[in-house]
């Protein structure tokens, strides 16, 4: 079946993303292998510094403007509207936004550890 998802109105919160982050198309929703959030970051606001130990992280910028840090080497990037930012797996990372920022992506395949630490999988 193919499912058509509002993000305004539909997933998961996910507070460590950002205060207007979703969790929309994951496995509890009946995706095998994908992983999709929508975020919106406000100016200077940023998620907290993690990695996917076992997921690749793949993000398109929407709208505007920040940076990406590798947290791994201090690393730091300015992405912007139309980027598309890789993550490799276990690659610690952050992204920061400048001006209100809109992008949507994810872990793949699916980040367990993630969906543990939100409650939405037991141990």
């Amino acid at each position: 079946m193919i499912r058509v998802f509002d993000p305004a109105r539909e997933g998961v919160a996910v507070p460590m993303i950002s205060r207007q982050a979703r969790l929309v198309a994951w496995p509890g929703v009946g995706a095998r292998q994908a992983q999709m959030n929508y975020v919106v970051l406000e100016p200077r606001e940023a998620n907290v510094p993690h990695r996917h130990e076992q997921s690749e992280d793949t993000i398109f910028v929407v709208e505007g403007r920040g940076i990406v840090t590798n947290t791994d080497n201090g690393g730091v990037q300015p992405v912007e509207a139309g980027c598309i930012v890789h993550v490799p797996v276990g690659v610690g990372h952050a992204v920061t936004a400048q001006t209100r920022m809109v992008s949507v992506g994810g872990p793949c395949p699916p980040d367990e550890a993630m969906m543990r630490q939100l409650g939405l999988r037991s141990e």
